[in-house]
């Protein structure tokens, strides 16, 4: 990937001291500014390259669109709730949040809210301030022996896993992703949620919060499950539907809840919050002091990482990046945006697109797997001009969706050294081209038909022209050109003369009035890269 410059980061929250220092360390200066409101956050940010959040900040649409240098937007912590990852993405701003940065915190307080669920623990404090000696009134039951069902088994659901299991639970759950060997390899039996609800004594949630995970426990699921099974939600409010938890609280049918999330934060209904079998925090998964130093830490080495073409890590909205950073890939993008160019370029008469299909050719996996970012560097070169936003790798995908093109991307093995091929439909007509790398430089080696007898260097300033062959088209070119202080550097002719074929011409500088070349050939276009 070719470096991102960030030269100036707004921290709007705060964050452990380490995230200054470390990207100031690496020659970016940076703001902090804390609590500000919205309105202040719009004007502020249009000076920024880079903003650094944690899960106060609501990182909006109206301020993503205000902010006319804005690159990445780094949450320092797990998720990007706060964050408007689709106005992000068409902006073609990265997000990138420290995935692991508050792990273990977030699985401690878990357990932690088990074990006082199992023993009423703060019930228990809560009567002892109060005077009173309960011994009975809070008979619990030991962990030893029961079922743990966790949902969403990634990085939390694993390390809440392996601590229960010490306390001698058995521990059960489901995910979609995480492979059931996988998870199997730390003690956690897979199956779908439809085998698990009954068979838990207490039930975990550590999943995203997203269409499929919203009311993920509700009045039907909790019908499911063993009664009096408990259940905690340290991930996100709204994945435990709390109108119906507070329903089969109140019926007996769960027996505790520990909730450090709400769908409301903080919560104005008080319901859950003041109901006596309900252990509550203030949303504190990843308020310890290494969580946040981490994060911080984190989320600063993950920018400079990025900044120097090292790493790709936590980018939400960029996976088609995370293959980009070999000088390999790096080539293979500039031919992928090069081509996209030239073939804008020579349909410039043809407009809208309405179809580009991508085809990558050559042998081994290396070819067969940069697929994604070439088909979206051919598709920046190619729209980069018609947007009225900044077209990049991140938002092109969806800058072609709206612009309603039909895009396709196959691969070819073949012997041939690495070739990108594109064909592009505008107006009914098709335009080809087909280039590879060679010594390091893209090169075009054949556009719409015409075979080049030396490879075109996608360099510099570029002049095609469509005509038939005639011994007198250079000469009387090169009288045009001259006539208009433009100098030929180099020309290059296609192998086969028959028909219309395409030539190009290096130039020295652009020409200011192309109709000037029209009485001389069929079609003719220039372009600077």
């Amino acid at each position: 990937m070719a470096p991102i410059c960030i030269k100036t980061v707004l921290i709007s929250e705060s964050v452990d001291p380490r995230c200054r220092a470390i990207l100031e360390e690496n020659g970016i200066r940076v703001t902090e500014k804390q609590s500000m409101k919205k309105e202040e956050l719009i004007a502020e940010i249009k000076d920024y390259d880079g903003l650094v959040v944690r899960s106060a900040t609501k990182v909006t649409a109206d301020i993503i669109n205000a902010a006319d240098n804005l690159k990445i937007i780094g949450r320092a912590g797990t998720g990007v709730d706060n964050v408007d990852v689709d106005a992000a993405t068409n902006k073609g701003v990265i997000v990138m949040n420290t995935p692991s940065g508050n792990t273990i915190s977030a699985a401690e307080l878990t357990c932690a809210l088990l074990m006082s669920l199992s023993r009423n623990v703060p019930q228990a404090v809560m009567s002892m301030k109060q005077g009173n000696w309960d011994r009975k009134k809070f008979m619990g039951a030991e962990l030893y022996g029961k079922v743990l069902g966790i949902v969403g088994l990634g990085r939390i659901g694993k390390e809440v896993a392996t601590r229960m299991q010490a306390f001698g639970m058995r521990t059960i759950g489901y995910d979609p992703i995480t492979p059931p060997e996988v998870s199997a390899s730390w003690g956690v039996e897979q199956m779908s949620l439809e085998q698990l609800w009954p068979q838990c004594d207490y039930i975990t949630v550590h999943t995203p919060l997203m269409p499929s995970t919203v009311g993920l426990l509700n009045d039907e699921t909790f019908a499911k499950c063993k009664k009096g099974v408990k259940v905690v939600n340290c991930a996100r409010g709204g994945i435990i539907d709390e109108e119906a938890l507070l329903r089969a609280l109140e019926s007996g049918q769960c027996g505790g809840a520990g909730l450090d999330v709400f769908i409301e934060e903080p919560p104005k209904n008080r319901s859950l919050v003041n109901h006596p079998n309900v252990i509550s925090c203030p949303h504190l998964g990843a308020s310890t002091t290494e969580a946040q130093a981490r994060c911080g830490e984190d989320i600063a080495l993950q920018i400079v990482d990025m900044v120097n073409g090292k790493n790709l890590v936590g980018a939400v909205n960029a996976q088609v990046l995370a293959g980009t950073f070999s000088q390999e890939s790096q080539q293979l993008i500039r031919l992928g945006e090069a081509i996209g160019a030239v073939l804008h370029s020579c349909s410039a008469s043809r407009k809208p697109f309405s179809h580009a299909h991508i085809i990558t050719q050559g042998s081994g996996d290396f070819m067969k797997s940069c697929g994604g970012y070439l088909t979206s560097a051919v598709l920046v070169g190619l729209l980069k001009h018609e947007s009225g936003c900044s077209a990049n790798l991140i938002n092109i995908q969806s800058l072609a969706k709206e612009s309603g093109i039909a895009v396709n991307q196959s691969h070819c093995a073949s012997e041939e050294a690495g070739l990108c091929k594109v064909e592009v439909v505008a107006d009914g007509h098709s335009c080809k081209a087909s280039g590879s790398v060679q010594g390091g430089v893209p090169v075009l080696l054949e556009l719409s038909g015409s075979v080049f007898r030396q490879p075109v260097s996608l360099t510099g300033n570029l002049l095609f022209l469509q005509a038939s062959a005639d011994p007198q088209l250079l000469p009387s070119v090169a009288g045009v050109l001259a006539s208009e202080g433009v100098q030929i550097e180099s020309f290059s002719a296609p192998a086969d003369h028959t028909g219309d074929v395409w030539y190009c011409v290096g130039v020295s500088s652009l020409l200011q009035d192309l109709n000037v070349l029209k009485p001389l050939v069929k079609n003719v276009a220039q372009l600077s890269i």
